[in-house]
């Protein structure tokens, strides 16, 4: 593969070798970490997306002219929309009583997609779009076939994961990946699907050996159960039936991904029966398990009142969790939701309508404009201009490379479809190592080539000091400090032997500058009195609101005299039903109230001692904003 690569790489202006493996560094590695420290189970996976596309961009962005940018209407679009959501992310600690360390983590996020899509725009643009987006799909492949394999073999032989180099499914017959759940291992692979489809195509890689890796993809989805990957079949079915540029037999492929799902599913079916082992797919798509999950159901509708609730400026950017936490739902679902699993439910809610319905129409209008640049892509590319072969006038040259006429915004825009559509019933976007190879395809999709831009880069070549360069190393050393930044807050939670007491540790991790709440939480939760440590509930409670952090907040409340604010956390925390709060409950039980106070001494038999603060509802009407 690496050789096909080679070829073309004077003519492109890339080391096409070198971009292949920063494309897998970027992409594939952080699919691939099973390894993580606690307080989250996907930094090391996410850190290593941003330092991996530091890189990717360094190189793309070294081939770029120093003036560079995206100029159309449809690049300008989305990335304006990102700018307001950076905005909404660092106003929401201007203006309001978001952590900083939040809001810094989101805007850092943010900027980086839009460096991302940026560079993706100005590498289409500049005609060099075809080996960048040959190196993307390398990545996507390597790291669906590891993905696969992993797979495999936690769903055929689970007793073989350790944890540290192949993750555990947290689903028994369900492969899950080192991504650890099921639903991203199928977005994952249903990328890879596409990029060894269009490598195929491209004359990369023999298109039988294409085939044969888009089934095996195609069965470790059956293996994940994932609806999401289900779903992703009619995608698929949908490129094979619009894209006449693709040849006839992989037309058929795309078009026939459903039966082959389907037939997958059967003889995995049928492989479990006989094998004894467990195929957790039968279950999860079969009966009502083939429908969205009533808790599902609930979040959305839940989402709606809180925006019935804050039509116009919404809760606050990033602050879903902390206001539907806070609201009144006798009947909401019982998990700790930190998102409406919507994504224009979650632009609404924290936004209001207003601004939510310019930020879809903005996304909207870009990928309009991306569909219609991939229309466009297999007409233009190569009568128009050729990115291999370096020539601006006639048809692309087979012996140059890979043929270059074949679409490559069409297969880019299949991507975006496809995270689009996983993103209106999960939240893969905000974990970076989709959420970057998505703002790339993104951006590939908008731009047409234009050889004046094509000249410019040629003619800026060794230029190290161009914005796009500058801007790739800043991600990279701004994601390797945050790396450094995290270990302050592990060392609470997974100490050494030689570390430092508890309340040293945590007193160093509340000075993190993107962290800081994780060790307000250990702070909040260790500590017998939660009322001395007061001001850890200023951070904590806005980053995830679970049955742990709302018992410790009640009691503090309650310590410090704010007891109505204590009853109306500890109501809300009942909605949960949740077993860590049982024991804080059961005191509230009539028959327990009755064996209190007939344990009372007798001298305090006229005056029944008060009921506990959980017990009684508050005496006057509040709302998350109380407590912000």
């Amino acid at each position: 593969m690496e050789q096909a690569l080679a070829r073309p790489a004077s003519s492109s202006g890339y080391p096409a070798t070198a971009l292949s493996l920063l494309a897998c560094l970027a992409i594939a590695f952080p699919t691939l970490i099973a390894f993580n420290l606690s307080p989250s189970a996907t930094f090391f996976n996410q850190s290593a997306a941003f330092i991996g596309w530091g890189g990717f961009l360094l190189v793309l962005g070294a081939g770029l002219a120093q003036q560079a940018r995206p100029r159309s209407r449809g690049s300008l679009a989305l990335l304006a929309s990102i700018l307001i959501l950076v905005v909404a992310a660092l106003g929401a600690s201007l203006l309001a009583a978001a952590p900083w360390s939040l809001s810094l983590s989101s805007a850092g996020t943010l900027l980086s997609a839009f460096l991302v899509v940026a560079i993706g725009a100005c590498v289409a643009r500049a005609g060099l779009g075809l080996p960048a987006f040959r190196a993307f799909c390398i990545g996507l492949v390597v790291a669906g076939i590891a993905s696969s394999a992993i797979g495999l073999v936690q769903v055929m032989a689970p007793h073989l994961p350790d944890g540290d180099w192949i993750a555990q499914a947290s689903i028994p017959g369900r492969a899950t990946g080192n991504l650890r759940q099921p639903n991203h291992l199928s977005s994952l692979l249903l990328w890879s699907v596409v990029a060894v489809v269009w490598l195929g195509e491209a004359r990369v890689i023999y298109r039988e050996i294409a085939w044969m890796l888009a089934l095996l993809f195609i069965e470790v989805i059956v293996l994940s159960a994932s609806r999401t990957g289900l779903l992703g079949m009619a995608a698929l079915m949908g490129w094979g039936l619009f894209d006449r540029r693709l040849s006839r037999a992989t037309r058929i492929l795309l078009l026939a991904s459903p039966l082959a799902y389907l037939l997958l599913w059967g003889l995995t079916s049928l492989w479990s029966h006989q094998s004894g082992m467990a195929f957790g797919g039968e279950q999860r798509l079969s009966g009502s398990g083939l429908y969205v999950s009533y808790s599902r159901y609930k979040i959305w509708w839940n989402s709606l009142a809180l925006i019935a609730q804050h039509p116009w400026f919404g809760v606050g950017f990033g602050e879903f969790n902390f206001a539907w936490t806070l609201t009144p739902f006798p009947d909401r679902p019982v998990a700790f939701f930190d998102h409406a699993h919507n994504l224009m439910l979650q632009f609404a809610v924290e936004l209001g309508i207003p601004l939510a319905l310019l930020l879809v129409g903005l996304m909207g209008y870009a990928l309009w404009q991306a569909m219609r640049c991939a229309v466009d892509d297999g007409r233009e590319s190569g009568a128009r201009f050729s990115t291999l072969s370096g020539k601006t006038e006639g048809p692309p040259e087979p012996a140059a490379g890979p043929a270059p006429a074949m679409p490559m915004q069409r297969a880019a825009f299949v991507m975006v479809v496809m995270v689009a559509t996983h993103s209106l019933l999960e939240y893969p976007l905000w974990y970076s190592y989709f959420l970057l190879p998505a703002a790339f395809a993104f951006g590939l999709c908008l731009e047409r080539p234009d050889p004046r831009d094509r000249a410019l880069a040629a003619a800026d070549l060794g230029n190290v000091t161009r914005p796009w360069v500058l801007a790739s190393m800043a991600l990279i050393l701004g994601a390797t400090l945050a790396l450094w930044d995290y270990m302050r807050v592990v060392i609470i939670f997974a100490p050494p032997a030689t570390a430092a007491p508890l309340d040293k540790r945590i007193a160093d991790g509340r000075r993190s500058i993107l962290f800081a709440h994780h060790a307000d939480y250990a702070a909040a939760t260790v500590i017998e009195h939660p009322s001395q440590v007061m001001k850890a509930f200023e951070r904590a409670p806005h980053f995830l609101l679970d049955a742990r952090l709302m018992l410790a907040w009640a009691k503090a409340l309650d310590e410090a005299g704010e007891t109505d604010k204590a009853r109306y956390v500890a109501a809300r925390l009942k909605e949960f039903h949740n077993d860590q709060a049982d024991e804080f409950f059961a005191a509230c039980d009539p028959a327990n109230i009755a064996a209190a106070r007939a344990a009372a001494p007798a001298s305090s038999a006229s005056a029944p001692a008060p009921l506990p603060f959980q017990c009684s509802a508050p005496t006057k009407p509040l709302s998350y904003r109380d407590f912000k």
